[in-house]
């Protein structure tokens, strides 16, 4: 039972309109949008910490853009060197006692807050943008905003942008119950030209090879999902079978923008039943219907958890 749900765990990281009138733009939703432009342009710098329930983690960022190439490195400071590398769409990983390997994306996932990288236009139909004042953060002054869901299924943030750079310097996940999840503090961070000097020698560096992912089929499931919070839509969808499971795992993966989660549906083994795993932003909740299992991975309160794989419904064989 471990092997499947550990497998389902990689099958939702390996998947990568709104029910509410449009909202208008309020200006804290506009220095959210300043935020994710500031982070995506500007040569910066961060030293920070993140604190999960998992412990406390110290890293450092570091971000240009010469000659319309995006450079990133996000480097572990304490422990085992665990380094990786994005140039402009390829974001490569770098860890001990692991071949080093790349895959596609838009931006260096790990250890950042995902908000910073969100469609902020998109997210004001079903989320508020309520600014609560002014704070300092690394010795820098800074606005707060937080960022609720109107329909309260998911985690909400609180965000503290610097008022110069627009350059988150504080991130705060949140439960439905105001407790912090994970929290990204930064300590001290530099945003000059130097950072570009110290990052130059990545544009010729040679990348390693990418990931082969496991083969996927797409195909039409005998199964839907009746509910789901405001917003969310299915990004995806693949039929795969993974190393040590026998039986295809069908998964459809369902995003706001901002949280993701995945429905995956497979055969039921001995000892399946309903339960429920929660570490820090992640809840995996299974359940047995018949003769199949469903769960459900992702960033959701286990409440919501449980709703959605509630509401999966199969349609009558014939």
């Amino acid at each position: 039972m471990k092997q499947i749900w550990y497998a389902v765990c990689l099958l939702t990281g390996s998947l990568l309109y709104s029910i509410h009138a449009p909202a208008q733009t309020t200006a804290s939703g506009a220095l959210l949008a300043q935020m994710s432009q500031a982070s995506q342009t500007l040569d910066y710098e961060y030293a920070y910490v993140l604190v999960s329930k998992l412990g406390v983690d110290s890293l450092r960022y570091r971000h240009v853009v010469i000659d319309k190439q995006r450079l990133a490195q996000l480097l572990q400071m304490d422990g085992p060197r665990r380094e990786i590398v994005q140039r402009n769409g390829e974001i490569s990983y770098f860890e001990p006692g692991l071949e080093p390997f790349t895959l596609l994306g838009d931006h260096i996932v790990d250890s950042l807050p995902s908000i910073v990288y969100a469609n902020f236009e998109r997210l004001a139909h079903f989320y508020d943008f309520i600014s609560v004042g002014r704070a300092r953060i690394a010795d820098r002054l800074c606005e707060v905003v937080r960022v609720v869901p109107r329909d309260g299924t998911r985690f909400s943030y609180i965000v503290w942008i610097d008022t110069t750079t627009k350059l988150p310097l504080r991130v705060d996940l949140l439960d439905r119950d105001g407790e912090a999840l994970e929290q990204f503090r930064v300590i001290a961070f530099n945003a000059d030209r130097q950072v570009e000097n110290t990052m130059a020698g990545l544009e010729k560096v040679t990348l390693p090879p990418q990931l082969a992912l496991p083969a996927s089929t797409t195909a039409d499931f005998d199964w839907s999902v009746n509910w789901l919070p405001a917003g969310m839509t299915e990004a995806s969808r693949s039929r795969r079978t993974l190393p040590g499971i026998n039986e295809p795992i069908e998964a459809r993966l369902y995003t706001d923008g901002l949280f993701s989660f995945s429905v995956n549906v497979g055969q039921a083994t001995t000892g399946s039943g309903e339960r429920l795993i929660r570490t820090g932003r992640r809840t995996i909740h299974t359940e047995q219907r018949g003769s199949r299992e469903i769960t459900v991975v992702g960033e959701l309160p286990p409440a919501t958890a449980k709703r959605i794989a509630d509401a999966v419904v199969f349609k009558a064989q014939p």
